[in-house]
């Protein structure tokens, strides 16, 4: 039987390559401090939302796009992980405002002081603070004190020093106890009541407690 030079084109098949044959696009590997980065960061994701004792270092690894060895070879413990990963999410306190009134620069600084509270980084850590006992709890209410209390009690120092040159503050109210009025007191509301200090309510704290407190006596 005679043999047509004439042939049709095979016919393409719908079945797919195997995958070993198909283009595979890889990510990028990523190092230093951008995959640092990235694992605190998925750290703080799994804090807000399974919290400290559902948190693993498998989960963070994961969320991180990471192997689980990336994660242990920079912290050795889930305490140390979240001691990072709180520290340098949590919004650092800006320098003492300086608007001419002692008021004024008393307000923004609560106003600052609330939203570093209530911002996703202090979320997570007050959730800690309630999930931990003990040495763990104590190691973490170091953060929040070095980042947000203890800058807020140094600008209120320096908010009132400001005033008492202007003549709006009594020389003897800058001492400690008044300077730590303002922190002790949004952090007890936040803890006892979780009162989550609107605008108001830290204004009618800076008419009804500070400005009395540090007036100067005509």
């Amino acid at each position: 039987m005679a043999t047509s030079r004439w042939t049709a084109a095979p016919a393409q098949s719908s079945v797919p390559a195997p995958a070993s044959l198909r283009t595979q696009v890889v990510a990028p590997r990523r190092r230093g401090a951008v995959l640092e980065r990235a694992i605190l960061d998925a750290a703080l994701e799994q804090l807000s939302t399974v919290g400290w004792n559902g948190l693993t270092m498998e989960g963070v690894a994961a969320g991180a796009q990471t192997g689980k060895a990336a994660v242990y070879r920079r912290w050795p413990s889930k305490e140390d992980l979240v001691a990072d990963a709180l520290e340098a999410g949590m919004p650092p306190m800006s320098q003492a405002p300086d608007t001419g009134s002692v008021r004024e620069d008393l307000l923004t600084l609560c106003l600052t002081m609330r939203d570093a509270m209530y911002s996703r980084p202090g979320h997570a850590l007050r959730a800690v603070l309630h999930e931990c006992d003990g040495t763990v709890a104590e190691r973490f209410q170091s953060v929040i004190f070095g980042r947000v209390v203890q800058p807020a009690i140094d600008a209120i120092r320096e908010v009132l020093s400001r005033g008492v040159g202007r003549g709006e503050v009594r020389r003897g109210a800058v001492n400690d106890h008044v300077c730590e009025a303002v922190p002790a007191m949004m952090m007890y509301r936040a803890k006892v009541y979780g009162s989550e200090w609107p605008p108001a309510e830290i204004a009618r704290m800076i008419d009804e407690l500070m400005v009395p407190l540090v007036r100067r006596e005509a």
